[in-house]
């Protein structure tokens, strides 16, 4: 059934072959979060004890997909449910950490647009209709903007990148709180278009004047789709560079037991005033009894932990090395999977 689920999302599961050296004739198969599909596609690249396949199906189909052990691990950007641990003994380990970059698609706009949180939200309620707004030409002074009309673009598969958008509009804006809310699948309403998967919105943006969605930047890198300077609690408007990130996972000065962290619009002090508000930590999902692959998925998990996180080309996909603290209590959790 799950691998006639993937076939009728037109999925296949890519198996990459090592770039030197001989692999192990272990193989191990993951599927989940389309989000750190390109930095899983590194690591399986570089990692040399295993071959390592990973369908990008979203992070609702990962969860379903390990919590039926269909496959070795999952992967979601969202964290566990406490429905989900209840149905899955499984552990959620922090391996990944990146940003989710606002991208749009308006012919005749000058580039480095701005934008903040409160608009990013009026506009997926469905109350900012036209580019040319004048909330957004305010904060845009000096730039053009023309009179586009807006289509906002959203995951319609269950995405841990709705997730952390939603989780974020959900802090900015009371009213996006009250009528839409935070959560991996949620209802716009009869606002945009609905696409699957990160690939599947980003094609649609660059293909819909007007476009504007919510996407891991990794694929808006890859697709050359511009992206929003979005204004953080500080006032500022950011981009999701590597150091904007870094400050956004300086939040975190303990790890929760269950590893459930969130690190949307830091405040507007220290070493946060710098932060991007659209920042998440992205989780491999196992279980407890891996089986008879135990020590192969945990070989390969303890390296895309330590080795992997400096892996070529990470940075250049604008994922960040996870912070110290994280990378133990990760590494510790692990320890539970057997």
């Amino acid at each position: 059934m799950f691998l006639a689920a993937l076939l009728a999302l037109g999925v296949a599961a890519a198996l990459v072959a090592g770039t030197a050296g001989a692999r192990s004739t272990v193989s191990l198969k993951g599927a989940g979060s389309s989000f750190v599909a390109p930095l899983v596609g590194l690591w399986s690249q570089n990692y040399k004890a295993a071959e390592v396949s990973y369908s990008p199906i979203g992070s609702g189909g990962g969860v379903n997909a390990i919590t039926a052990k269909q496959v070795d691990f999952g992967a979601s950007d969202a964290p566990l449910t406490h429905d989900q641990f209840g149905a899955c003994p499984c552990v959620q380990i922090p391996w990944a950490l990146s940003a989710t970059s606002v991208a749009y698609n308006i012919p005749g706009a000058s580039p480095g647009l701005r934008i903040t949180g409160p608009i990013i939200a009026d506009i997926y309620l469905g109350k900012i209709d036209f580019w040319d707004n004048a909330k957004i030409k305010k904060i845009n002074q000096g730039k053009t903007i023309p009179h586009v009309k807006i289509t906002p673009v959203f995951r319609s598969d269950a995405s841990g990148t709705t997730y952390n958008f939603t989780d974020y509009l959900s802090k900015v804006s009371k009213e996006f709180k009250n009528k839409i809310g935070n959560g991996t699948q949620v209802d716009f309403g009869h606002t945009g278009i609905g696409a699957r998967g990160s690939s599947g919105v980003a094609n649609t943006v660059k293909q819909t004047p007007g476009g504007v969605t919510y996407v891991d930047v990794a694929y808006s890198l890859k697709n050359h789709i511009k992206f929003f300077r979005v204004q953080n609690a500080a006032k500022k408007f950011v981009t999701p560079g590597i150091r904007a990130i870094q400050s956004a996972a300086s939040l975190v000065t303990k790890v929760p037991a269950n590893n459930e962290m969130h690190i949307v619009d830091p405040p507007a002090k220290g070493k946060y005033v710098n932060a991007y508000p659209i920042c998440t930590f992205t989780y491999v999902i196992l279980q407890k009894s891996t089986g008879a692959n135990a020590e192969a998925v945990k070989s390969f998990v303890k390296w895309a932990l330590t080795k992997g996180q400096t892996v070529e080309g990470a940075q250049k996909l604008l994922f960040v090395p996870i912070p110290k603290l994280v990378q133990t209590k990760a590494l510790k959790t692990l320890t539970q999977v057997h």
